[in-house]
């Protein structure tokens, strides 16, 4: 496959997280990979949610390995990491949802035993500043890339692309907090999930402007039940291994999204640290 596209070079934005609880109980979820250019370099970090690295007593992220510069499709190498919740770095506020753990380190080790990663790192340039949400309409199309009810294609090491829309505008603060919701089937594994705002050449030229919507939105974190009472809940997407944590409920195909600035945040505050 030629990687000659946006949505084909998503593919490879995305990791698998395998993870094994410390009660012996194993789950996955998703990563994805991430970079931000500072007077110093380029930083590039593997991000997730907080809740899929808390309590968890090893875990594996899953690559693509790569040859003569292209994926190797189906030749999957995988990086363990002992003491994985204390391997990564959390976001400074609690309430956020995200962690993050450097790529670089994890690079060499791959190297050290003769394997190339590949991958597509999501740049900071495509985190929307405050004119590009003022610009965005109301509900705009997004998808999400992940390992739905750990469903992927085991033999070419593909992740699941779905497509949904905005419910809240990007350009608000849900609750006021840095978040917003998307309409679409969010399941247990899509935890961590990058978004987009993605409108192609074909769909934008009736509208003023025309070329391509590509904006990096945020991360999959929670999603909404309804419980036996009509009451709504939002709880935190669940590793593939959990059942939901509302009994006699129904997912209601509402997530939560944790806006993207908020991963520039956490590698802000990382950087400082490790100044």
């Amino acid at each position: 496959m030629e990687i000659n596209s946006i949505t084909k070079k998503l593919l490879f934005n995305t990791i698998r997280v395998d993870t094994v609880l410390e009660d012996g109980s194993e789950g996955s979820g998703t990563a994805f990979v991430f970079s931000h250019t500072t007077g110093s370099g380029v930083h590039t970090f593997v991000v997730t949610n907080r809740h899929l690295v808390e309590g968890v007593r090893s875990g594996g992220l899953v690559f693509t390995q790569k040859m003569h510069g292209q994926p190797a499709l189906g030749e999957r190498f995988q990086i363990n990491i002992n003491d994985f919740s204390h391997a990564w770095f959390l976001h400074p506020d609690p309430e956020v949802d995200l962690a993050i753990i450097p790529l670089r380190p994890l690079e060499q080790a791959a190297r050290d035993l003769g394997a190339e990663l590949y991958y597509h790192a999501i740049d900071s340039h495509l985190v929307p500043d405050a004119a590009a949400l003022r610009a965005l309409d109301a509900m705009e199309e997004v998808i999400f890339i992940g390992y739905p009810s750990g469903v992927w294609d085991q033999v070419n090491l593909m992740p699941i692309m779905r497509r949904g829309t905005t419910a809240t505008p990007m350009e608000l603060n849900f609750e006021g907090r840095p978040e917003f919701l998307i309409d679409a089937a969010v399941y247990p594994g899509s935890s961590g999930s990058p978004v987009f705002v993605y409108q192609p050449d074909s769909l934008r030229s009736a509208q003023s402007g025309g070329g391509k919507k590509f904006l990096f939105a945020g991360v999959v974190a929670a999603v909404f039940f309804r419980e036996e009472a009509n009451q709504l809940v939002s709880v935190p997407v669940p590793p593939n291994n959990q059942q939901p944590m509302v009994m006699g409920s129904e997912m209601i195909d509402l997530g939560l999204v944790i806006k993207s600035e908020a991963v520039l945040t956490a590698i802000k505050a990382y950087l400082r640290e490790a100044a």
